[in-house]
């Protein structure tokens, strides 16, 4: 009879290899980006953000308010810190508000 083999994984650990195995990581980090966005920014900007997502390394934002933009726009390193600070990994590297 085979000896088993008591090593145990959690489940965090299994579920972050088949994601990166299956080629997932890209969807989720879509995903994780705009939850960070709209819990960093806050009710007031995620009510003025019509999208979010990122494409290599530069996180693009479309705000309907032109206002808003600009206010944002000063504090560009300040919000790519923030955001990379929530996912806990260097994703963003430049910042676009549209």
């Amino acid at each position: 009879m085979a000896k088993r083999e008591n090593e145990s994984f959690s489940i965090k650990d299994l579920l972050g290899t088949y994601i990166n195995e299956s080629k997932l990581k890209k969807g989720f980090q879509k995903i994780n980006v705009e939850e960070a966005w709209n819990k960093l920014m806050g009710a007031g900007v995620s009510s003025y953000t019509d999208e979010v997502k990122i494409q290599n390394g530069t996180l693009i934002v479309r705000l309907s308010s032109s206002t808003l933009r600009e206010e944002l726009s000063y504090g560009k390193g300040k919000i790519i810190n923030m955001i990379n600070e929530e996912l806990g990994e260097q994703l963003v590297k430049k910042l676009m508000l549209v």
